[in-house]
């Protein structure tokens, strides 16, 4: 539940950081094309529609811009929203220029029209980037050249887009605030019906202890007072193998109904993983040896970790007892632990039946099984994986299974 009520968070806040995002970005770009198109309006404001293409004239080469009327007509003209000037060329140097409107003392024209002058080759109407470009110009090639400052449209701009920025960190804060909000409401359904649904679990297995050991305390006596050949000794020998079976069903429900409590995570305390590991190891070498199978461990030293000690050993000989269960003989289990920038990185790896892809993550629910047929004559419920996730949860990490190369493995990542 506490999964789901994390990915629910993380999709609303996602959501709306996208809706904040596009709000932000279509501000910026409306202001962005406003600017520029006050300065496209500025550059031809003289020329009554601007410098066009207009049909050529007897001696005009095709392709020059016409202008609609002379230059010197535009010291006359007044632009008040943006600082605009006026070049007048003659023998391709500087022979006049005029200011329409305000004049900035810090903007070199006379330096900005020798360079035009210098570097373009021909007509050009040029409006750069507004945040960065210092200024726009619309130039006649040798005759006359508009200039307008872009220095207070790209003040604008950027304030804007600092402005955007900060409205958009705080916001942040209010929305993952109200995703949380949001998700509680939405799931407190789903919580109930899980709370119920556990309590029902829990209930129901305590419920049946009692029963159990009343039967399997039966079957003892009856085995007691029997004799060795007895025609009724198989029934009492179903009967304590079938309670025994009950009895570790009910057990695991138990414990994956604890741990998903997530209780007992105040109590957990720093302990060596490494050495844990190591016990888990040692503990299985035995039983793998009879399955004519070898564990090898690549265990880094003082792997330090706040967890609880028994729900890691268990989660580890889960894995492990899995691992036997599906190992081919003669080959060797290789566990691998190590720190990594993402916490401690716990690998179990084994070469024998794969897992298939469908399978991959369902066996990590509970009371899923594989091989049905071969679970079920084990006496196995689908109940250790889904234990052994639960654990690694609690404990902030991931686990992941899969197989290439003939070889199937377990991986888990716990965060320190």
């Amino acid at each position: 539940m506490k999964q789901l009520r994390k990915k629910t968070t993380l999709t609303l806040f996602l959501i709306f950081t996208i809706m904040l995002i596009a709000v932000l970005s279509l501000l910026n770009v409306r202001n962005y094309n406003k600017e520029h198109e006050g300065i496209e309006r500025s550059l031809n404001i003289f020329e009554d529609g601007g410098w066009e293409k207009n049909g050529l004239r007897p001696g005009q080469r095709e392709g020059a811009w016409e202008p609609a009327f002379n230059p010197g007509e535009w010291r006359n003209a007044m632009i008040m929203d943006h600082e605009v000037y006026t070049v007048e060329i003659r023998d391709g140097e500087v022979s006049q220029i005029t200011t329409h409107g305000y004049e900035s003392e810090d903007f070199d024209v006379e330096a900005i029209a020798e360079r035009i002058i210098s570097t373009e080759q021909g007509d050009c109407f040029v409006i750069p980037n507004l945040y960065t470009g210092a200024y726009a110009y619309k130039y006649r090639y040798m005759d006359s050249i508009v200039i307008v400052n872009n220095a207070e449209p790209s003040q604008r701009l950027r304030t804007l887009l600092l402005e955007s920025f900060l409205l958009f960190a705080i916001v942040e804060v209010g929305l993952y605030v109200l995703s949380g909000i949001i998700t509680r409401w939405l799931v407190a359904p789903a919580e109930k019906a899980f709370s119920k649904q556990k309590d029902f679990v829990a209930d129901a297995s305590h419920e049946l202890k009692t029963p159990l050991a009343v039967i399997m305390a039966s079957a003892d006596e009856l085995d007691a007072g029997a004799g060795k050949h007895d025609q009724n000794q198989k029934y009492i020998d179903h009967i304590r193998y079938e309670t025994d079976r009950m009895n570790r069903l009910i057990q695991g429900m138990l414990n994956l109904s604890r741990l998903e409590d997530g209780n007992e995570q105040m109590s957990y305390k720093e302990e060596d993983l490494s050495r844990i590991l190591e016990k888990s190891c040692l503990a299985y070498e035995g039983v793998a040896f009879e399955q004519g199978v070898g564990i090898a461990e690549e265990i880094e030293e003082n792997l330090r970790l706040r967890c609880s000690k028994e729900e890691i050993e268990k989660m580890i000989s889960t894995i492990l007892d899995n691992a036997v269960k599906h190992s081919d003989r003669d080959t060797s289990i290789r566990v691998y632990a190590a720190k990594t920038r993402g916490g401690i990185l716990i690998k179990i790896i084994n070469t024998g039946e794969p897992i298939r892809e469908e399978d991959r993550d369902r066996i990590f629910e509970r009371f899923y099984r594989a091989d049905k047929s071969r679970n079920r004559s084990e006496g196995r419920y689908g109940l250790g994986l889904a234990i052994a996730k639960q654990v690694v949860i609690n404990h902030n990490g991931t686990i992941r299974a899969y197989s290439e190369g003939g070889d199937t493995t377990f991986e888990i990542v716990l965060k320190q």
